[in-house]
């Protein structure tokens, strides 16, 4: 038998840290949330909604866009001139791609050879060939990307989707992230800064882990079975409930509550959905999932958010680095792309013959682009002014190409989108007003899309 003060310490210990593993990390903030609701309740949309939930699959590094899905024939015709246009490079020479571009899908866009399988369904693609960001630094830009501001910690995009809408799922984490890069922004690009921490997002494996051996910290208790776990939950949560009735209102430990119960029903939901092993060969082998395969580790991630997604879980993230290229262009880009095309390829025809494409907003990209000159000299510098996402399904025009960059591929400069946009136009698509999801918080009333930010309506279908 165990005695009180075992109960108590083995439960805070396993619960504790399961339940969002830091709970109190934001929760100062936590006053504004209505008592007595679950704070991960399903909330309907402010707007008129076409996707229901995101996957986002973000590229570590900055993917060169001229070398993928920014199409620059007068690039190739200048390959070897001065690259006057960028400022301080005036030195360095225009290098055309290596790769062809070829025309594909009754819309015609132009993509690279770098994405066979992906081309294929090029008229689900809306290409977005005008982004641009703030800094060209990794750490700066990346946080930018994930949380709206690089100079302060503020919640990440996933968190305020959970916190705008909820889930539709309550054994399973609303906001999960597969693999998170960790040098760049560590934490904080899933993070939920001042938001209550129920809304911050759970991580599965870290950067450049092996997924197949990737699991959610504490998951398990390898001490007591789900019976006697029960039994010590029953009783943290009774004192946690007689300590809520004489404080009549503390949101902070209502979020306790529920997060403590939420982790315990993860311990059964969450190791079902990462076993593949239930999954088709075919399914396996459409996805690039096998040993020694070069796709394995992104398949896996790609597989992962196909069944995350029709779990019910509103945000997923899935990352992968390696997209710094300053030199080894040819060999290097070449591996990347190739680690992720068929596994691409295979969650969007996965998500359309399961009907769920139409309401899962798919995002790739990565934190800016690459410079249409040289470096080193087969490699490509950092770009900010100028660079390519594309989304796919929930809401979005297929077969388009949005904005544009010069025609060397240096500055966005037709229907410019700053990653302020790309972020009112992803709420917006999930029905949230990026003016009017707001949080208050030190006196002020904060958002996503900080001070400016405008919905790319034309890429809306």
């Amino acid at each position: 038998m165990f005695s009180r003060r075992d109960m108590l310490k083995s439960a805070a210990c396993g619960f504790g840290y399961l339940a969002f593993a830091g709970l109190c990390h934001g929760a100062a903030a936590a006053q504004e949330a209505k008592p007595g609701t679950n704070p991960l309740a399903a909330r309907p949309p402010q707007i008129r909604a076409r996707a229901k939930r995101v996957i986002f699959m973000f590229m570590q590094g900055g993917p060169s866009h001229v070398d993928t899905f920014d199409y620059k024939p007068k690039l190739a015709e200048a390959d070897g001139q001065a690259a006057s246009g960028v400022p301080g490079k005036g030195n360095r020479k225009l290098l055309k791609s290596p790769w062809e571009f070829r025309q594909y899908g009754e819309s015609g866009l132009w993509i690279s050879d770098l994405f066979p399988n992906l081309a294929r369904h090029a008229d689900d693609l809306c290409l977005l060939n005008s982004l641009h960001t703030d800094l060209p630094n990794h750490p700066q830009a990346s946080i930018a990307m994930h949380t709206g501001n690089s100079q302060f910690v503020r919640p990440s995009m996933g968190a305020w989707i959970l916190y705008g809408l909820g889930t539709e799922n309550t054994d399973l984490p609303g906001f999960i992230t597969i693999n998170p890069p960790g040098r760049v922004g560590g934490a904080q690009n899933y993070g939920s800064a001042f938001l209550p921490a129920p809304y911050q997002g759970t991580r599965i494996g870290g950067e450049g882990e092996q997924l197949a051996r990737a699991r959610i910290a504490h998951i398990a208790n390898d001490r007591q079975g789900i019976e006697a776990q029960r039994k010590q939950l029953d009783l943290l949560q009774a004192m946690n409930r007689e300590r809520l009735a004489h404080d009549k209102e503390n949101v902070q430990l209502e979020g306790l509550i529920e997060s403590y119960e939420l982790a315990f029903r993860m311990q059964g939901a969450v190791p079902k959905l990462m076993d593949v092993a239930g999954e088709s060969q075919a399914t396996l082998e459409m996805y690039g999932i096998g040993q020694r395969t070069p796709t394995d580790g992104f398949g896996r991630q790609c597989l992962l958010a196909r069944r995350f997604a029709e779990a019910g879980v509103r945000f997923i993230e899935i990352s992968t680095g390696g997209w710094d290229h300053h030199g080894g262009l040819r060999q290097r880009l070449a591996q990347s792309c190739t680690a992720i095309d068929q596994p691409i390829a295979a969650l969007l025809t996965d998500l359309k013959n399961r009907g769920l494409l139409d309401d899962t907003l798919v995002v790739w990209g990565g934190e800016f682009g690459r410079t249409p000159h040289a470096q080193n000299p087969d490699g490509r510098d950092h770009n900010n002014q100028g660079f390519s996402m594309w989304m796919a399904g929930g809401g979005v025009k297929g077969g388009l190409r949005y904005g544009a960059t010069d025609d060397y591929g240096i500055a966005a400069v037709e229907n410019t989108l700053h990653v302020h946009d790309l972020h009112a136009t992803v709420l917006h698509l999930l029905g949230l007003d990026h003016e009017k999801l707001t949080y208050r918080y030190s006196g002020r009333d904060f958002r996503l899309t900080d001070v400016f930010g405008n919905v790319a309506r034309g890429i809306i279908s």
